[in-house]
């Protein structure tokens, strides 16, 4: 009950954000969210690294969500915003050891406070930034990857605890099979031709494509989120949301999917998904 009470509210306020939100609202709520999933994955880092300045993320993740959208603070081509981006991925890159160093991070705990730390930052701003995109593109784009992972999701749970038998990952996430992995496929396989029938009234073989790679990086992000909780051994990275666990374990999958459907759609060039 505690999970679809949480559903229940959780879904259409993030419907609402998403249609009536304009664009830099929009990305301060999809940060202000993103936030407190970073909190819970520095909460995991510290288990890992619990000398490391993990906490640096908090800004860290909202810079560089905030230099892969130009469109809020740069007026002409995108083209400098790309060059900014690429020096603060080149300082974050020389300074990360110099931060281990400044915060005397102990020698045996380094290599997993860096990687923490330059793991964290694309993991997070980059689908953090790709909502922002996709929302500016068409708010019904979002429709479509929400569909994909909540009814994948829904369809690989409960046809999973029905007819699962072939583990999918077992040392990592052990309830998961391949009988729920290949229902997922199914649902967003679904969840797009209705979408596209409805929407754009065709159904392009290309977008039916994307969807199953969209699902696939769902699955994948779920289950990279799962590895880290096991690494640092906690169950849920987090307890706000009631029934779900913490904010990453709701947005995990959306982590891999968010970038990869806006990819995707960029090189099938972004208007046909756009009446």
């Amino acid at each position: 009950m505690k999970r679809l009470a949480t559903a229940a509210l959780a879904v259409p306020l993030a419907l609402a954000a998403v249609f009536y939100l304009p664009g830099l609202w929009f990305f301060i709520a999809v940060l202000v969210v993103f936030e407190l999933a970073v909190l819970e994955y520095v909460q995991l880092a510290d288990a890992l690294a619990p000398g490391g300045p993990n906490r640096v993320l908090l800004i860290l993740v909202p810079l560089a969500a905030f230099a892969l959208t130009p469109q809020l603070w740069l007026q002409s081509s995108p083209d400098p915003a790309m060059g900014l981006l690429g020096l603060v991925f080149f300082a974050l890159s020389v300074c990360l050891g110099a931060l281990v160093l400044l915060f005397r991070v102990p020698i045996e705990q380094g290599l997993a406070s860096m990687g923490a730390i330059a793991w964290g930052v694309p993991y997070l701003a980059l689908p953090a930034a790709s909502l922002y995109h996709l929302q500016q593109l068409d708010p019904w784009v979002l429709v479509l990857l929400f569909g994909i992972v909540w009814l994948g999701d829904s369809a690989a749970y409960y046809c999973g605890r029905a007819w699962g038998r072939r583990k999918l990952a077992p040392m990592v996430s052990p309830n998961k099979t391949w009988e729920g992995a290949i229902a997922s496929l199914i649902a967003a396989l679904v969840a797009a031709a209705v979408w596209s029938w409805l929407r754009l009234g065709t159904v392009p073989a290309g977008l039916l494509a994307l969807a199953v790679v969209t699902s696939l990086a769902a699955q994948i992000g779920d289950l990279v989120e799962s590895l880290i909780k096991r690494a640092a051994g906690v169950k849920d990275s987090g307890t706000l949301l009631p029934g779900h666990g913490g904010v990453l374990d709701r947005v995990d999958a959306l982590l891999f999917a968010a970038p990869t459907l806006f990819l995707g759609l960029s090189l099938m060039e972004l208007g046909a998904v756009a009446p």
